[in-house]
């Protein structure tokens, strides 16, 4: 067990994000996140992840002007501990984050999106503690594009402790994402970026 293990149960929310600034400064390739009382650890993407966040990025963009799809925004997310979690990207108007600092308030994210790493925290993250933040702070829409098992996964109805709707289709099928998002994904294009 490391250090950061050993003591996570013991850390204030404070602490976290002074522990995030020192690993910044220590590590570029390593992201923290404080989710449901734990640290976690997000190695950055690769080119394929980019690829995917670029397509999903210009079909947002299409679908409303007013959007964005917000990289790096770190969310305050959770009822319970005051847990940050920092998504590939969340949709939400473009001034959404105006005047809010690295951790910001998750009021008018419109959808948090993940997308699969190939590292040993992706299930545990992604496809259990994600999804159980996502929906506690109340955002409307989690979509997972999921490179391990080639499917996206599109959670919605948060009911405050878990999404009520789940809908997984493989890539090559069109899903359209509910509202507010209302968008058709033609995910045809993600087969090419799962290398």
């Amino acid at each position: 067990m490391g250090v950061v293990e050993k003591h996570a149960s013991v850390l204030s929310q404070e602490q976290f994000e002074e522990l995030a600034r020192l690993a910044v400064r220590v590590e570029e390739a390593l992201r923290l996140e404080f989710i449901n009382g734990k640290i976690g650890e997000k190695a950055l993407p690769d080119g394929d992840h980019g690829r995917i966040i670029q397509w999903l990025t210009r079909l947002c963009i299409q679908a409303n002007a007013d959007w964005w799809l917000h990289g790096d925004q770190g969310l305050r997310v959770e009822t319970y501990r005051n847990g940050n979690a920092r998504p590939d990207v969340c949709l939400a108007p473009s001034d959404n984050f105006v005047g809010q600092g690295e951790w910001a308030d998750a009021d008018g994210v419109l959808m948090a999106v993940e997308v699969t790493s190939r590292d040993h925290d992706t299930n545990r993250r992604d496809r259990v503690e994600k999804p159980k933040a996502y929906a506690e702070t109340g955002i409307p829409v989690y979509l997972l594009i999921d490179r391990d098992t080639c499917e996206v996964k599109v959670h919605s109805q948060p009911d405050g402790g878990r999404y009520e709707m789940l809908l997984t289709v493989p890539f090559g099928k069109t899903v359209t994402l509910p509202d507010p998002v209302g968008i058709d994904l033609d995910t045809e294009p993600l087969k090419d970026w799962v290398h």
